[in-house]
């Protein structure tokens, strides 16, 4: 009787493809360098990841399409990967973004998050999958402790960014004085703070402007700078608050 092949003829699965959800920024060099310090192959990782974290499916091309960058792991998967390489998830993600990658680098189910900050689970995916923050501001404070956010990333994940920037750039390219309220709404800090910090946005912008002018540039070359200035004008903001001195007090 004819014995069976011990390796039967299939085919070998294809590299995976990209599945939602996905962990945006994926660090492939980060899982990479790990695994090659752990001293382990695409295959141990697989291994470890079917037999230890309970995914059957991953196989050695998935973790070598993970660390190419040409496919990035599952809420799950990454979960499991740090598990494997010895790691927190946060490595294997940069910088976090957005509000899952921020849950997801604190190692926090949704239902952990919803509870802490008083909604309902469902809410709250809905919130992650949209990217569109709905809550108070004392929710808002609950995820921000529970997270770990610093300011200029609680803006971000509670979808505030794009209406401080438009705030940032009239009060920059006008009377900034007009502008101070509104933004204290959005960031909540020192009043005194923020308007020195739209003070020097604005007398950097005027300033940049000027000395554009002044050196020969055409009001097109004057344009094109402002506009970058523009282009950046939240991060200006923040790196004021980070590094200008604080105001004197009168």
């Amino acid at each position: 009787m004819r014995r069976p092949s011990a390796r039967p003829n299939r085919p070998s699965p294809s590299p995976p493809t990209q599945t939602a959800p996905t962990i945006r920024p994926f660090n492939a060099p980060a899982a990479r360098r790990l695994r090659a310090a752990l001293g382990m192959a695409p295959e141990h990782v697989a291994h470890g990841m079917r037999v230890s974290y309970g995914h059957p499916h991953v196989t050695p091309d998935h973790v070598m399409a993970w660390e190419r960058g040409a496919a990035a792991p599952t809420d799950s998967e990454l979960t499991a990967l740090a598990g494997v390489l010895w790691c927190s998830p946060a490595e294997l993600i940069g910088k976090p973004r957005s509000l899952r990658e921020h849950r997801i680098a604190r190692c926090l189910a949704p239902e952990d998050v919803a509870r802490a900050v008083g909604h309902d689970v469902h809410a709250y995916l809905r919130m992650e999958e949209t990217d569109s923050w709905r809550g108070t501001e004392r929710q808002a404070a609950a995820l921000a402790d529970l997270l770990g956010l610093a300011l200029p990333d609680l803006v971000t994940v509670t979808g505030r960014n794009a209406r401080l920037g438009e705030l940032l750039r009239s009060a920059a390219t006008t009377r900034w004085q007009a502008y101070a309220r509104p933004v204290a709404k959005l960031v909540p800090l020192d009043r005194r703070f923020l308007e020195h910090a739209l003070r020097s946005l604005h007398e950097d912008y005027q300033g940049h402007m000027a000395t554009t002018l002044s050196w020969g540039g055409g009001s097109g070359d004057a344009g094109d700078a402002g506009q970058e200035f523009l282009d950046r004008i939240v991060e200006h903001f923040w790196t004021k608050l980070r590094e200008d001195p604080a105001p004197e007090t009168g």
